[in-house]
C-alpha cells in the first residue's frame, strides 16, 4: 500500500491540475467564467473532502479495513477528478 504522504501529494497533484486548466479556460472563454469557478469549488470540495477520508481511516486498529478504505479513496480521487475534467471539457465546447 503506498503511504498516506504520497496519497495526500496525488489528491493535491491532480486537483491543482484541474484548478490551472479552469483558470486557462477562463482566459480563453470568459463568457463562461461562472461556469468554470463553479468546477474549481467543486474541485477544492472535492480535495478537502478526500483529505477528510484520508486522515480519518474508517477503522484504524483494522489493517484490512484500513487498506480497503485508502484503495477507496483513491478509485473516488480518480473518478471525482476525471468527472471534473469531463464537466470543463463540456464548458470548452
Amino acid at each position: 500500500m503506498a503511504s498516506v504522504k504520497r496519497l495526500k501529494k496525488d489528491i493535491d497533484y491532480l486537483v491543482e491540475e484541474v484548478v490551472t486548466d479552469c483558470y486557462l479556460s477562463i482566459y480563453f472563454h470568459s463568457d463562461k467564467k461562472e461556469e468554470i469557478v463553479g468546477v474549481m469549488n467543486k474541485a477544492v470540495e472535492l480535495r478537502n473532502d478526500l483529505f477528510a477520508r484520508v486522515n480519518n481511516p474508517a477503522e484504524p486498529h483494522n489493517p484490512s479495513l484500513v487498506a480497503k478504505h485508502y484503495a477507496q479513496v483513491r478509485r473516488d480521487m480518480f473518478t471525482g477528478i476525471d468527472a471534473l475534467f469531463t464537466q470543463l471539457s463540456e464548458l470548452n465546447k
